[in-house]
């Protein structure tokens, strides 16, 4: 159910009749009801409509805009009786005078799909709010333009960041355990040397247990120093903990942990932290690879080693065709990219990291010009009308 605050002129010639029946289009659209309520409820309510039921509703909206200023104000219009002008003439006064919103307006599937995106951005703010991410020893050596301000994530999402050194994690992974779950079972099953699964595993232990401690809702972890420390890799605990809901990402690169957080919260989709590794302008589509990635996401999946290392377990994985979203943010979230296209098939070459994916793009410029460092976030459905409105959320415009 979503809230809804109607200001209209009583001049108007639209009856309450002909209002309700507006109101009941646009929830039959969006698949939920809309309720009417009052100014205190509307304003106590963290995500609201105001609907402009008419022209001449100006003055009215005078009358409370000291209240709404300080919140966004999201203007459902319902095209007649002069309910997009007026909304327009508010609209501009918002912005002159300290406020931000915008106009909801189109056909009525079009409100709705606006309406659900702005929804799931303030449910993924909300839902970063007091949360802490970890990074598990320093970013990669090679991460050279991957920084982030704690700072400026803390100040925009109220989300916080938590150090651990890498000898707390080596010392968990010497523990030589873990707890049991569907996907730690799944990973047995396969047909790969039982002792390299078992290896993996107690890193996932370690993982899950510095997660649990700190009180995290994602890691990202240092994982090429456990190469020579204990000759294996993250690739399989990163996966488990992400099918587990449970942010995971590679390399210490927090940018991108940042941006696992953010494409999460907002979507509530399985993600892929991944690497472009080929462009194809002529044929319009990307490969996209990395060592790990949730089974979750996958059609099918079985055991390969680590592609740079070529020791420990990794995730080679097969997606169903359809659509995606890729998303990356910057560490200091000054600017993100979010793009749609097609996972087109699951190739593999050998000289590419273990999961691939070739997904359809029409737009390549990007990435050639001025990309937000090198790993991306890949997740299945289309989803970047929400993060454009996350993004104008956090920048209250």
């Amino acid at each position: 159910m979503i809230d809804f605050y109607q200001i209209r002129s009583p001049l108007s010639q639209v009856t309450d009749e002909r209002m309700d029946k507006y109101i009941h289009a646009v929830g039959e659209a969006l698949g939920e009801e809309l309720r009417r309520v009052g100014l205190d409820e509307y304003l106590a309510d963290d995500f609201a409509l105001l609907y402009v039921a008419s022209g001449g509703s100006e003055g009215y909206f005078l009358k409370v805009f000291e209240q709404l200023k300080e919140r966004p104000c999201y203007i459902l219009t319902s095209g007649e009786s002069n309910s997009l002008a007026a909304s327009m003439e508010i609209l501009s006064y918002l912005n002159r005078h300290g406020g931000h919103g915008r106009i909801l307006h189109g056909d009525l599937q079009e409100i709705a799909s606006q309406i659900k995106a702005l929804r799931n951005a303030h449910r993924g703010l909300n839902a970063l709010r007091g949360k802490k991410l970890g990074c598990i020893g320093a970013p990669s050596d090679w991460l050279i333009a991957s920084d982030y301000d704690a700072e400026a994530v803390m100040e925009k999402l109220g989300l916080g960041f938590v150090s651990i050194p890498m000898e707390e994690l080596l010392e968990e992974i010497a523990k030589n355990s873990y707890a049991e779950n569907e996907y730690t079972e799944a990973f047995k099953k396969q047909a790969f040397p039982p002792e390299e699964i078992e290896k993996a595993l107690y890193v996932y232990g370690a993982f899950r247990r510095l997660v649990d401690k700190y009180a995290l809702c994602g890691v990202s972890v240092r994982c090429f120093d456990l190469l020579d420390s204990v000759h294996t890799t993250g690739c399989l605990g990163l996966s488990i903990l992400n099918d587990l809901g449970i942010y995971g990402a590679c390399e210490g690169d927090m940018p991108a942990l940042l941006s696992m957080a953010v494409l999460g919260s907002v979507t509530g989709e399985p993600m892929f932290m991944c690497n472009p590794s080929r462009f194809d302008t002529r044929a319009k589509c990307a490969t996209f690879a990395h060592c790990t990635v949730p089974t979750n996401m996958l059609r099918s999946y079985c055991l390969n080693t680590h592609f740079e290392s070529g020791i420990g377990a990794a995730v080679q994985g097969v997606f169903a065709e359809g659509d995606c979203t890729i998303f990356k943010c910057a560490g200091d979230l000054s600017r993100f990219y979010a793009q749609e296209g097609q996972i087109l098939e699951t190739p593999f070459s050998d000289m590419l990291c273990r999961t691939q994916v070739r997904i359809g793009l029409d737009d390549f410029s990007y990435f050639l010009t001025d990309p937000i460092n090198n790993h991306h976030i890949v997740c299945r459905g289309k989803h970047k009308a929400e993060m454009e409105a996350f993004f104008r959320l956090v920048k209250g415009i």
